[in-house]
């Protein structure tokens, strides 16, 4: 299958560049895959489509202010960094954006000089490792000198600020609870606590599970056939408390609903749902035969994206970029910042 069967044209002022000014103000698209329906709704609206004993699973990860600043201790040269993983203590797998490479085994001085790093390793498309120390915790230097990792298609000409402030708080869900992703699980950022406090005082369960959100997700597929395309590894976990309220909402004939693609690329890395710890690179296209989900919460993905593609194997490719041509029709706020579609 051709990745260009996965094409759209979207105008450019779509791209949401602020999030609502409030969570609960994001639209939402719903979509009937038996019927191909669609109905236009805001996401408090969630609460006319489930009950008791569907299930609402959750990615609890928390985005690290990842995005830091520094210069080359050799040649005071300017140096951006992305923090994407940790893969052993105090190496990093990072992005770096400057005018020229550093070598393996140059220094790098951080964070205003509370960090230092060191160059292990210079790989592709940017990516390098480093060993990065520092005399504090780095989650606490991060906390003061970091800003939050946003994509690219957020492009302000000018960031002040008060919108770090704002992009702190509102690129974040609010049950963020594991510090560890690159970017946002963005279907989440649209849940207020009241919202989920009136899905579960009508019996909708909650099931958090933790899939740390790494940059390979949200990079376009290059390759002309999708199956020559290779997903990234991303590190996830499943307690045996969210197991068993997945399996017992499934038992009792409930949907197991899942809140953005993360927790769909959990879910469908199991066999069967239970505990769990490890990583996955699963690449879900059509076709394809869910076993877990049931329905989905996502926003709105890049043209030829993975996450469209997996959209597109859940609800048919056909409906859903008749789902995106309606969407952007309606002036539907698309990606990270934008709004929502269920597919039911």
């Amino acid at each position: 299958m051709k990745t260009n069967l996965f094409d759209y044209v979207l105008p450019p002022e779509l791209i949401a560049q602020h999030p609502p000014q409030r969570r609960e103000l994001a639209r939402m698209m719903v979509l009937h895959r038996d019927s191909g329906k669609i109905e236009h709704r805001t996401i408090t609206d969630i609460v006319d489509y489930l009950r008791a004993p569907d299930v609402l699973v959750l990615n609890n990860t928390k985005v690290i202010p990842a995005r830091i600043f520094g210069h080359k201790a050799a040649s005071g040269g300017k140096v951006e960094l992305l923090l994407l993983e940790e893969t052993k203590p105090t190496e990093w797998k990072v992005l770096m954006k400057t005018s020229r490479r550093p070598k393996v085994g140059d220094k790098l001085e951080l964070c205003s000089g509370k960090a230092t790093a060191t160059m292990l390793y210079d790989g592709e498309q940017g990516e390098a490792v480093l060993k990065i120390e520092s005399d504090r915790p780095l989650m606490e230097i991060l906390d003061e000198e970091g800003v939050p990792p946003l994509p690219p298609y957020i492009a302000r000409k000018e960031q002040t600020h008060e919108q770090i402030q704002t992009d702190r708080e509102r690129y974040q869900t609010v049950y963020a609870a594991e510090p560890g992703a690159a970017a946002a699980p963005t279907a989440g950022l649209h849940f207020t606590p009241e919202l989920l406090q009136t899905l579960e005082d009508q019996g909708v369960k909650k099931a958090e599970l933790t899939l740390h959100v790494g940059l390979g997700t949200f990079r376009p597929v290059s390759a002309e056939i999708i199956t020559d395309h290779e997903m990234h590894h991303e590190r996830y976990a499943i307690s045996e408390k969210a197991a068993q309220t997945i399996n017992t909402a499934e038992s009792a004939g409930g949907k197991v609903v899942a809140v953005g693609s993360t927790s769909v690329r959990t879910l469908e890395s199991l066999p069967t749902i239970g505990k769990a710890e490890g990583s996955t690179n699963i690449f879900i296209y059509p076709p394809y035969e869910f076993k877990t989900v049931d329905a989905i919460l996502t926003n709105f993905h890049l043209p030829q994206s993975t996450l469209l593609m997996m959209m597109s194997a859940f609800a048919g490719r056909e409906s859903m970029l008749r789902a995106y041509e309606t969407a952007i029709e309606e002036k539907y706020r698309f990606f990270s910042y934008g709004d929502c579609m269920l597919i039911l």
